[in-house]
């Protein structure tokens, strides 16, 4: 015996910080010469054996102090590469012996980053990765759990047994082991321990994929693999502004835009076929569609509808179908349910090949409590704050990240760049962000902590955005980070090194709620609420805004889009065409929730598909292809993008005659040369004469009516366009004798070509 018992013993009972100390080859020196000790803790083995790579025979090991650990000393000068032969019951198997690998993949400066909360990749030190150590493939592990006393890997390639590959912990808490001759699609946990006994078994923080759910193991994956062929998409973003470009955002769940049959699975290319995934037990026979098929069938929709981009709710693994994806656990892992995560890459490279950006939901303000989740991870309060007052949302039933961390929130930095780096995603939305600024967010008068200034505000959180956000924008230009953030907090889109919270675009809620009360109420009633869409412009250009009607305004008994209009069926289809044109009009980016544009009358239900049948009548058909040729007039108008987030974009004509509730406004490319000029009717009273004040003398094309009879609307209008008149009007040097639709927004253009003409 060259180990002492009782360290042994701390093997056998998993016990050991560092089992590399006691297994393993160790050196012991015999006089002038060296001979090597191999110990090994083999539990359920009967006999073992230490095959040497270019031998032979073989050196039969000998149990010591306990019937499972085993000892062997060999005479040689150099020792690597060596196998075990283990013989159990019937059953014999040859292995590698993991503990004579001892090179680490973090380095000393790895693990400083890390600890100081900068370490931008550091996915690719955490987690599981397929290398190579010493010449041998196979899969380096390595988990953070600083006050765990033992943590051990467990999968299906030793039976998830905790005693059989312990990690040995190195700096900052970081746990670590390589074992030979793993590899991609391997199932795996760790087994962590602390100092009570008690055991917790987690899923990789920093895993890949996980199994399909209900199941819960980590799946080791290898994300180098896929060859992207996006190079034109990537190379046009590094170098635009899309601030100035046209964004129109077609935001999708894509477990509940279409489903296929259980009956049919997916089968890829070469014939191997992805098990089918089941919805839920409420619809029976349905499954998801994979990745692959949602590019072949999501993106040619979104492309005739227009849409310069796709937003899709959180793919994110996470337990439970019902949360929409908003409650994540792997947070590195692209969601099983629809495929792996090079056909999550397939689908992303699609959309770029055919011109469509690629937006993801974030949702770095809480996780749930799941017991294989980031929850009481090592048996402490790791990744949220202990204090329940700042580390619990309790209306979600939901934890917060301790953004104090520096760990923690180098994991959320670190995973917002993730999918940056390995997906080629072109943008976040990032989900309520006021629940991470706000330390009384949905908290009651002692339910929540004072920061140490004793304001509201949580100052840890507001800098981890800035953080994530000055990264993202350096690594990363020409991408897009949005706040869904519903309060005043000052210098949401501010860049930061003025102070701002650094996003570029900011969902805007207050314009959101406003319209649609406006449009919720009776016609007659809007004269004594013209305020309710003119108020948007006061606060306008504060912050770079994004126009929304999101998921979020169709559920939970708030009825979809068509179903908030009034009046009769015409009317609520000519009071959404309207609503959309102004919108489309309106300073800021656009965001439109799925359904939307076909008028489903029923709230989006996560469980089902959209009411696709309602294609087959006239008035959804027409919806439908109203808002295609409404996305086209918005990409094809610079006046209507290139100057969102300025005043210089936008002036009014009129805003104030709430009597007809009609409003005007021009607005202009950046060249201030080029211009659009809209007027909405807000009412079923059409109006044959009426005077609206335009800039320039010449002939104003009526671009787009959203009264015609393509769309299902009346066909009033203004036969193609109208001459100006020598009329100044509204502080305008000329203007136009327009006939108004009833509820319809017309825009008009002039024609220099035909005025030009008619001036020779």
């Amino acid at each position: 015996m060259t180990v002492a018992p009782e360290q042994i013993d701390r093997i056998v009972w998993n016990q050991h910080h560092d089992p590399f100390e006691i297994l393993g080859p160790h050196p012991i020196q015999e006089g002038d010469k060296v001979v090597w000790n191999i110990r090994a803790y083999l539990p359920e083995a009967d006999k073992v054996s230490v095959i040497l790579p270019d031998e032979r025979t073989e050196h039969p090991m000998h149990s010591t102090h306990h019937p499972h650990f085993f000892e062997c000393a060999l005479d040689v000068e150099e020792l690597s590469h060596y196998q075990f032969r283990i013989q159990e019951g019937e059953h014999e198997r040859v292995i590698y012996d993991p503990y004579a690998y001892r090179s680490p993949k973090l380095t000393d400066f790895d693990i400083h980053l890390f600890a100081e909360g900068n370490h931008h990749r550091i996915y690719e030190k955490l987690g599981a990765h397929v290398t190579e150590v010493n010449g041998l493939t196979g899969v380096y592990f390595a988990v953070w759990a600083p006050n765990a006393r033992n943590v051990s890997l467990i999968g299906d390639f030793n039976w998830w047994d905790g005693r059989k590959h312990q990690m040995r912990r190195i700096g900052n808490g970081v746990w670590e082991l390589f074992i030979p001759e793993l590899g991609v699609g391997v199932h795996y946990k760790y087994e962590i321990k602390n100092y009570d006994g008690h055991i917790y078994e987690k899923s990789d923080p920093y895993g890949f994929w996980q199994e399909v759910r209900p199941k819960t193991a980590s799946v080791v994956m290898d994300l180098d693999t896929y060859t992207w062929n996006d190079q034109a998409w990537m190379e046009h973003r590094r170098h635009n502004d899309p601030l100035t470009e046209p964004i129109s955002v077609y935001e999708v769940h894509l477990g509940s835009w279409l489903h296929g049959s259980a009956n049919e699975p997916y089968h890829y290319p070469d014939g191997t076929e992805y098990p089918p995934v089941p919805v839920a037990d409420l619809k029976p026979g349905a499954r998801f569609l994979t990745y692959r098929e949602m590019a072949d069938q999501l993106i040619p929709y979104v492309k005739e509808l227009g849409f310069t981009h796709i937003e899709i709710l959180p793919v994110a693994e996470h337990p439970f179908d019902g949360s929409w994806g908003y409650q994540v656990t792997g947070y590195y892992a692209v969601t099983s349910r629809y495929g792996t995560p090079e056909d999550f890459m397939y689908f992303v490279d699609q959309c770029h090949q055919n011109n469509i950006g690629v937006l993801l939901d974030w949702v770095p303000g809480h996780f749930p409590k799941d017991g294989h989740g980031l929850a009481f991870f090592d048996g402490t309060h790791l990744y949220e704050y202990a204090d329940s007052r700042k580390g619990e949302h309790k209306e979600w039933g939901t934890l917060v990240f301790n953004y104090s961390r520096n760990e923690v929130r180098n994991f959320l930095v670190a995973n917002a760049l993730f999918w940056f780096d390995k997906y080629h995603i072109d943008g976040i939305r990032v989900d309520a962000v006021a629940s991470m600024l706000y330390l009384d967010y949905c908290r009651e008068p002692g339910e929540w902590v004072a920061n140490e200034y004793g304001g509201r505000e949580n100052i840890e959180a507001a800098d981890c955005l800035r953080q994530v956000n000055h990264l993202i924008f350096g690594y990363f230009p020409g991408v897009l980070s949005i706040a869904e953030e519903s309060t005043s907090w000052p210098m949401v889109t501010w860049p930061t090194y003025l102070g701002g919270l650094g996003f570029n675009l900011k969902w805007n809620m207050g314009w959101m709620h406003d319209t649609l009360d406006y449009f919720n109420m009776d016609p007659w009633f809007r004269q004594f609420h013209q305020n309710n869409v003119t108020f948007g412009i006061m606060y306008g250009f504060k912050e770079n805004y994004m126009l929304v009607y999101s998921h979020d305004e169709v559920v939970h008994g708030k009825s979809a889009m068509i179903g908030k209009m009034p009046g009769d069926e015409w009317q609520k289809y000519a009071n959404l065409r309207c609503l959309y044109t102004f919108m489309f009009t309106h300073p800021g980016k656009k965001t439109l929730f799925m359904s939307n544009e076909m008028g489903q009358w029923n709230e989006w239900n996560v469980w089902g598909d959209l009411e696709w049948h309602l294609l087959q009548f006239p008035p959804h058909q027409k919806l439908k292809y109203f808002m295609g040729q409404l996305n086209r007039l918005y990409t094809s108008q610079p006046a209507l993008y290139q100057q969102d987030f300025s005043e210089e974009g936008f002036n009014w004509i009129d805003c104030s005659d709430n009597r007809h509730s009609v409003v005007s406004y021009v607005r202009w490319a950046k060249d201030r040369k080029e211009h659009v000029v809209v007027v909405c009717n807000f009412t079923p009273q059409p109006h044959s004469h009426y005077r609206v004040g335009v800039p320039e003398k010449g002939f104003y094309t009526e671009l787009f009516n959203s009264d015609a009879r393509e769309f299902g609307g009346s066909n009033m209008g203004n036969l193609g366009g109208k001459w100006t008149e020598e009329w100044a009007y509204q502080h305008q040097p000329y203007s136009l004798d327009l006939c108004l639709p009833p509820l319809g927004t017309v825009v008009f253009k002039i024609d220099r070509g035909k005025t030009a003409e008619a001036m020779q």
